[in-house]
């Protein structure tokens, strides 16, 4: 009998209740009990919805209060020195410095987990780190999912993993020094969950599905020896996990590896199955995850079928259906979606319709079809609905897509020749200052958009508020003195949504949030069809802003690769041709802005390392369409007009050759939080176009001081050209509140002029 469970839930809510305790917690209106009581509650709810689907286990372990990643250091007691905390006696506020800093500390570095839009917190390696235990929060979830009637899988980030996805920050040569306290503290963990009568772990380890060098690779083998070896064959039993990829090239480790059964991603890795298949160990689970954890599309249930039934036949009970990876990916529930038009409905699946697809799977595999027949049909009128729909493919874009030549992605000139204009057009000082794009969004700016989308308030008083917001920004940079200015992006809820309720090919969810870190959720839109923009998005608020100042103000859009990444993108064509369908849509908003008198237009790209297939032998294929897209998003204007790109929370270096191919004018990036470490790689490839590394971390609510600033422009300086060289925060600042994104504004502007007079000093001495 096949059995069937997830790799994991969405942790925040259907309506996202955990975001708003923690966001209440942070502020002081209400207290860690009370943050505790909604993490019980979501917790219980979620466990009861995968024993009412079906599930065999439920999963315990995946709910976090920030990420993963750093509840598993927290659980290990592996946090870092500096923060001089007791890891056996942390407190959520503790635990919450270590994610967001405070005045006395800087927070830990934050950078994308694999290639999805999900963050976490990166471990930082010393050589002083413990891994002697910390708290007891994943024993108290346990007690509760037991107290609850549940039979209890744990999930745990793997040891390997771990490690592999940290830093080291001193004293160490090679993370895999570690190994030894790393291992030594799974065998405490796993000892414990041991004691308290746990039956299945899963551990997941999904760097197997990167190319790893020899010394990792060979540390699955000892490693996993000796956690085995610790339990003496006894339960808990190991699941080890892979997801987001296929691992082939480890069948044979993974065949060998003395854990219980191994997890395949089935849908990231489809070709992978027959060779785990063949001479699978009989003593040994095989999990199959089948049913797409990063994406809403309903599962083709028949297809899907024909392929697990002679696995069925050959495993038995030691098959187990599965989700490709956790839900974290997707939202919580389809039934929260009552204004989705039906037919569009019919295609999709959230969370919980994907725990009734994993059991409607087990039935069909178990004998028991007829239980669940009506899953089957609603799946086939799904398929063949998407196949048939009108309303997917629109002629006039493919016809214009077909047309798009080499030409169409080119500058009329080089960099140095556009620079050499922009520079005599705007005559900016040295270091010139600017911020990202968004600023603060209060909760009078919300609830004006909200009062306008359920028609409370008219077009021209909606139009009226958000000017105001806008004249107040703008004056509030003008008071700063900024060099370039922006619009503050008051009209815009979210930086992907905003402009996909604006093309066509785009559907939009009114529930469908999911995590991407913190409290920090999005609501991806969903691209089910050719994309096509109607009419200007932006044009009318960056013109307005422009009559406010004699500055120059940013266009500000999001680019192609990033519109894709953080959507739900159909399945039924190359994710490339969709990248540019909408490239070609920017691009026409991009030149009706230069027609507005605009001159400087940015085109944000922050997903566009996250899209990098996990894989090197598979980065040309994607990098190159990747870079035509932005390309052809920005090459329709003049010389003068200067286009900046942003991108952040992201490892750069490996790809600085295609950013340096995206030829934007003006490039800036995060770089604060790893203290311009990712900086380095800029100059020693000799970035060729402007740079503005961000100086201050926007989601911390630290102010930095000035000299703060200055240490990491001065640290910047020896990297890139002063000629080269911009001065921005890392990120926009909408979730920041106004007095301290002023203050820590007022600093960074200062830190410019300092650097300014500094300059002009060296000059004069020389």
């Amino acid at each position: 009998m096949a059995l069937a469970h997830v790799l994991g839930f969405p942790r925040i809510g259907a309506h996202r209740e955990l975001k708003f305790a923690q966001e209440s917690f942070w502020k002081g209106a209400s207290d860690e009990a009370a943050l505790r009581a909604t993490g019980a509650t979501l917790r219980a709810r979620h466990w009861q919805a995968q024993a009412d689907a079906g599930l065999d286990f439920v999963t315990v372990g995946d709910f976090a209060w920030y990420d993963q990643v750093l509840g598993t250091l927290a659980l290990l007691g592996a946090i870092p020195s500096r923060f001089g905390f007791d890891p056996k006696q942390l407190s959520l506020a503790d635990y919450f410095i270590l994610a967001r800093g405070s005045k006395q500390h800087f927070a830990m570095e934050m950078t994308k987990w694999f290639d999805t839009n999900y963050h976490y917190l990166v471990p930082e390696w010393t050589a002083d780190v413990q891994f002697n235990g910390g708290v007891d929060w994943l024993h108290d979830e346990i007690a509760e999912a037991r107290a609850l009637g549940h039979k209890v899988k744990v999930a745990l980030v793997g040891p390997l993993t771990l490690l592999y996805q940290g830093k080291i920050k001193s004293g160490l040569g090679h993370k895999l020094d570690l190994l030894p306290k790393v291992v030594a503290g799974y065998q405490q963990l796993l000892q414990r969950l041991h004691a308290a009568g746990i039956e299945s772990v899963q551990i997941d380890e999904p760097i197997l599905a990167l190319e790893l060098d020899a010394a990792w690779r060979n540390a699955f083998a000892p490693v996993y020896a000796q956690l085995n070896a610790n339990l003496q064959g006894s339960a808990p039993a190991l699941l080890l996990t892979t997801y987001f990829g296929e691992v082939s090239e480890h069948a044979e480790l993974l065949r060998s590896l003395p854990v219980a059964g191994v997890h395949l991603d089935l849908v990231r890795g489809a070709g992978q199955l027959e060779q785990f298949a063949a001479g699978w160990p009989q003593d040994k689970v095989l999990s199959l995850g089948v049913v797409d954890g990063r994406n809403l599309w309903r599962t083709d249930l028949d297809q899907v079928l024909t392929r697990l039934k002679p696995l069925q036949a050959q495993l038995g009970d030691r098959l187990w259906v599965a989700s490709s990876c956790s839900l974290l990916h997707v939202p919580v529930d389809l039934a929260n979606e009552p204004k989705l038009d039906e037919e569009l409905k019919s295609w999709l699946a959230f969370a919980t319709q994907k725990l009734a697809e994993i059991v409607a799977l087990k039935q069909a595999l178990n004998g028991k079809a007829a239980a669940v027949e009506a899953q089957f049909v609603a799946s086939r009128a799904a398929q063949a609905s998407r196949r048939s729909s009108s309303r997917i493919h629109n002629p006039l874009v493919q016809k214009r897509l077909a047309a798009v030549t080499a030409a169409d992605a080119e500058r009329s000139a080089g960099f140095e020749a556009r620079i050499a204009k922009q520079q005599a057009k705007w005559q900016l000082p040295a270091f010139p200052t600017t911020t990202i794009g968004s600023f603060p969004q209060t909760a009078e700016i919300r609830q004006a958009r909200a009062a306008y989308k359920r028609g409370d308030i008219g077009h021209l008083d909606y139009l009226d508020k958000m000017r105001e917001e806008i004249r107040v920004v703008v004056e509030k940079q003008e008071q700063l003195g900024l060099d370039v200015l922006v619009h503050g992006e008051p009209e815009r809820n979210d930086m992907v949504e905003y402009f996909g309720e604006q093309l066509w090919g785009y559907a939009f969810t009114a529930n469908g949030w999911v995590q991407s870190y913190g409290s920090r959720c999005v609501k991806p839109p969903v691209i089910y069809g050719d994309v096509y923009r109607p009419e200007a998005m932006t044009v009318g608020w960056s013109q307005f802003a422009q009559t406010l100042t004699a500055k120059p103000m940013k266009g500000m859009l999001t680019g192609p690769v990033t519109m894709l990444q953080w959507s739900f993108v159909r399945d039924d064509q190359p994710r490339e041709t969709t990248a540019l369908q909408i490239a070609l849509a920017l691009r026409d908003e991009v030149c009706d802005l230069e027609k507005a008198n605009i001159g400087m237009i940015q085109i944000d790209e922050p997903a566009f390392r996250e899209g990098l297939p996990l894989k090197s032998r598979d980065w040309p294929h994607y990098l190159d369409w990747a870079v035509r897209a932005f390309k052809i998003s920005a090459a329709g204007v003049g010389d003068e007009t200067q286009i900046h790109t942003h991108m952040c929370y992201s490892e750069f270096n490996d790809i600085l050759p295609w950013i340096a191919a995206m030829d934007a004018d003006v490039i800036t990036i995060e770089t604060s939080r790893s203290d311009m470490e990712l900086l380095d790689g800029f100059g020693e490839f000799a970035y060729p176009n402007d740079i503005g590394p961000g100086v201050y971390d926007i989601h911390s609510p630290r102010v930095p001081q000035v000299d703060e600033m200055e240490r990491l422009l001065r640290k910047a300086r020896g990297v890139i050209p002063d000629a080269r060289l911009w001065v921005n925060p890392d990120c926009g600042l909408k979730t920041r509140g106004w007095p301290e994104t002023y203050e820590a504004l007022e600093n960074m502007v200062l830190a410019a002029k300092r650097l300014r007079e500094t300059v002009e000093q060296e000059r004069k001495a020389a």
